[in-house]
């Protein structure tokens, strides 16, 4: 039974925040889809995320530092008495104490990303003073259920409410985290299958679909913007879209292929409520088999060499 506070490496005075940012360094290092060949780090990843689900849990974290429950979520045995979920010696029925773990609030799951650890009860009893000492477990819930959610582009850079359709027929709104990446993962609370104690969680896994012309850039959306050869030289306020629809852009004069601009605030949303920019690079689109272009650059007298900084 590994110690959660030192699987995350933080003092047992830490806060929620520093317990969450060092869960999530964790996970994002060793996620099993960054680490298929590495059978440890999966460990790893398995032990930090038993870990957080127990220290994020206040009324867990609460009972693992009074030493009513050990690393595993397990219930510590009273004054010296046997270990795990089995009774006690003398085979004395206590009352059961115990509460429920629970999942992440739905608006902050992905800070909880991959999934919980063990849940579960701490029972013990008392009886006619030191009569007996027993406990019980409480009853186990159902499994948890994996959902994917395929969410558009432009969905995932604004945040638009996304609907799941659960393993029992319903469909239920969630809101998308600021800050999420692609492949995180979020937990629904009690929209797993059925058990006796209660009904396991979903985990929605959610997957950013690809966009036809936009690529995602960190916080940053990235678009190649054609633009015509007088627009470049001349200058001009050309439409250019944005996850929210078409925007006004100033070209300015004399732009040439591979100059970028800048859209800002037209990026993904961040945690702290910022959000990235949109970042336009100009590609100049020349006709072809233009003959009024083709003689107007026979006669243009351009002496520069635009390739001197190469050496050539």
């Amino acid at each position: 039974m590994a110690d959660p506070y030192k699987t995350l490496g933080v003092e047992r005075t830490a806060s929620e925040a520093d317990i969450k940012k060092a869960y999530r360094k964790l996970a994002k290092e060793l996620h099993p889809d960054r680490n298929k060949d590495n059978p440890k780090a999966t460990e790893r990843f398995s032990q930090a995320t038993q870990a957080y689900d127990l220290l994020n849990d206040k009324d867990k974290r609460a009972r693992f530092d009074r030493g009513e429950i050990d690393g595993d979520g397990n219930p510590a045995a009273p004054f010296g008495f046997g270990q795990g979920s089995r009774g006690t010696p003398g085979g004395f029925q206590g009352t059961d104490f115990g509460g429920g773990g629970g999942g992440a609030d739905v608006n902050d799951l992905f800070e909880g990303l991959f999934g919980g650890g063990q849940r579960g009860g701490f029972a013990s009893g008392l009886g006619g003073g030191f009569g007996g000492f027993g406990r019980r477990q409480p009853p186990p819930k159902g499994g948890n259920v994996a959902y994917k959610l395929n969410v558009p582009f432009t969905d995932a850079a604004t945040l638009s409410p996304q609907r799941v359709r659960l393993a029992d027929g319903k469909t239920i709104d969630i809101k998308l985290p600021a800050g999420f990446e692609n492949g995180m993962q979020m937990r629904l609370s009690g929209k797993g299958d059925p058990g006796p104690g209660g009904n396991g969680d979903g985990i929605v896994t959610i997957n950013v679909q690809s966009h036809r012309f936009f690529t995602r850039d960190g916080d940053d959306v990235r678009l190649d913007l054609p633009v015509t050869l007088a627009e470049a030289v001349l200058g001009a306020g050309v439409p250019v879209p944005t996850v929210e629809g078409a925007v006004k852009l100033t070209v300015p004069a004399g732009s040439t292929s591979g100059k970028t601009l800048r859209l800002r605030g037209r990026g993904f949303h961040r945690k702290d409520g910022t959000r990235g920019d949109q970042l336009v690079t100009l590609m100049v689109d020349v006709p072809a088999a233009d003959e009024a272009l083709a003689e107007f650059v026979r006669t243009w007298d351009d002496r520069r060499n635009p390739r001197a900084n190469l050496g050539v």
